[in-house]
């Protein structure tokens, strides 16, 4: 059984809708604690550590061999929480970051600013795993952080369309600002939420969603009893729920 611990009640039947095409049989455990999120956009995701060992452990509760957790604001604090847990804890976003990474020039589309942050930081990560394979050539390397290979951009006005219920508007405001991605090699949506828009764009560089591929990372720990660290296929869009943003 796999856990997943979300930030939003809308992502249940997203994951729940995945699960079925690709993963029949695999039985889910949803945990939603919303107040993880708003807390963390407003004190940081520091400020949550302590909540979210709590919900992971309620999470694993029932039985479950590892954890998907599906807030990228919230993913680094989850996943160090794996040995005190005693799961394997995975975040959403990691098999999406690892595609990335093999690209030159990664541009982080959002639509709140609070998830910018962990996002970058997940990328620098796997752009660090890749600096061995690059040959040494020193001026493609990246520091820890990302620096001179990332950009990032805020997908302006979306989240107050969706803030006003309007949800073709936010999914429209989206692709607007991936249409307006310029010197990048691929881009990265960096919440969730935004998968849909990906079909509404009209860009010719390859748009990166993550819950479908985290998924799958998550379901291969499951039946396999490891975290794997090889790279994913470069994830394809998803049409999800309304109502996940910011997640």
């Amino acid at each position: 059984m796999l856990a997943l611990l979300h930030t939003s009640p809308v992502h249940v039947p997203v994951f729940d809708a995945l699960r079925d095409h690709h993963h029949p049989g695999l039985r889910l455990r949803h945990t939603v604690d919303e107040e993880l999120l708003a807390r963390a956009r407003s004190h940081g995701p520091e400020a949550v550590a302590g909540a979210v060992r709590a919900a992971l452990a309620e999470a694993l509760s029932g039985g479950a061999g590892a954890v998907l957790c599906t807030c990228s604001t919230i993913g680094a604090v989850a996943e160090r929480w794996a040995a005190e847990v005693g799961a394997p804890v995975l975040r959403v976003d990691r098999p999406m970051a690892a595609a990335a990474a093999a690209h030159r020039r990664i541009a982080v589309v959002a639509t709140v600013e609070s998830t910018l942050a962990p996002t970058v930081a997940l990328l620098g990560e796997e752009l660090a795993r890749e600096e061995p394979e690059d040959g040494g050539r020193t001026g493609e390397r990246a520091a820890s952080d990302g620096s001179g290979r990332i950009r990032t951009h805020l997908a302006e006005g979306a989240w107050e369309r969706f803030a006003s219920g309007d949800h073709d508007g936010y999914l429209d405001a989206i692709a607007a600002a991936l249409d307006a991605v310029r010197d990048a090699d691929v881009i990265v949506l960096a919440q969730v939420s935004m998968a849909a828009a990906a079909a509404r764009a009209t860009t010719s560089l390859p748009v990166l969603s993550s819950p479908r591929p985290g998924l799958a990372a998550a379901a291969r720990v499951v039946v396999g009893g490891v975290v794997e660290t090889e790279r994913e296929a470069p994830p394809v869009a998803q049409t999800l729920a309304p109502g996940a943003a910011g997640r």
